[in-house]
This record gives C-alpha cells, structure tokens and sequence, in this order.
C-alpha cells in the first residue's frame, strides 16, 4: 500500500492528530496578521498557496473582491453533485490586549471574532478532502472575505459564485 493510499484509509481522527501541528501553526499565523473586510490579501493569498499545495483541482481568487474558491473532486466525480464548505477570514477593527505569542501584529486590528479558527478549520477539511477523496461529486471551498458587515457572501455570489461552482 503506498503512502497516498494509506492516509486515505487512515481513521479521521488520526489524520488530524497528525495534522495538529500544522492546523496550530497555520492559525497563529492568521492571527498575528488580521485583515478588515475586504482587505483580505494577504490571509486570501496564503489560503490560495495552501490549497494549491494540497491538491486541490481548481483554486480561484478574487471572487466577491479578495474570496477564495476551492474545487476538489471525489473519486466519483458526478458533476452536478456540490457541496460548499464556507469560512469567512476577516477580523474586526479592535486592539488585542490578550499578550499571547502570537498576538496581532496591526495596530487596531485583532480576530476577536474567530474567523482565524474558521478558515484554518476549513483548510484543515480541504487537506483531509484533498489527500482522501473519498467521496463522490465535489467539494466546493468557499473563504469569504467582508463578513463582518460588509456584504462579502453577496458579493462573491455577484460574482457569479453560485453558477459557476
């Protein structure tokens, strides 16, 4: 058995724990530099880069402004059978006072709101999916910019989001 197949038999729960690390890692780093509304360049483009590495059969950005969309498909690939997984990325416009390591790094600008954990969550499902592709139709991965008030999932389905995935 090689090691692709392996990890697509290998229990949920342990794939993760292996992936512990890199989820933890990944989320310090979304959190020290957090990105208002649609000002989401730099966590988008780290989004786009790690799917890109994963696997993913088609990554597209700028959808809805600065939002991400994934594409993987299952070993079945039954095309009209979707389903999305939505995160959104932006922070609020608040300073951190917590004093952890990796505290925010702008002035102003904190995850009090989670969506760091959100998007590292789903960055975490689209390796596991990306790596086991055990299932049928696609998974469509959607990171949304501009949650907080400003419109970010009306404008990626402006965009066309919704058609075209």
């Amino acid at each position: 058995m090689n090691a692709k197949d392996k990890e697509a038999n290998m229990p949920i729960k342990n794939r993760f724990a292996e992936l512990h690390s890199d989820i933890v890692e990944w989320r310090r780093d979304i959190h020290e530099h957090p990105e208002i509304q649609f000002d989401t360049h730099r966590t988008s483009a780290l989004v786009a880069e790690k799917l890109r590495e994963f696997g993913c059969d088609e990554v597209v950005e700028g959808i809805g402004r600065t939002g991400v969309v994934g594409i993987i498909k299952g070993r079945k690939d039954l095309s009209e059978k979707v389903i999305g997984l939505r995160a959104d990325m932006d922070a609020l416009p608040m300073a951190e006072e917590t004093g952890l390591d990796y505290a925010s790094t702008v002035e102003g600008v904190m995850h009090a709101c989670g969506h760091d954990g959100h998007t590292t969550m789903l960055l975490g499902a689209a390796k596991y999916l990306a790596e086991t592709r055990n299932f049928s139709g696609r998974v469509a991965l959607i990171f949304q910019p501009g949650e907080e008030g400003s419109g970010g999932g009306r404008y990626m389905v402006e965009d066309g989001m919704i058609e075209r995935f």
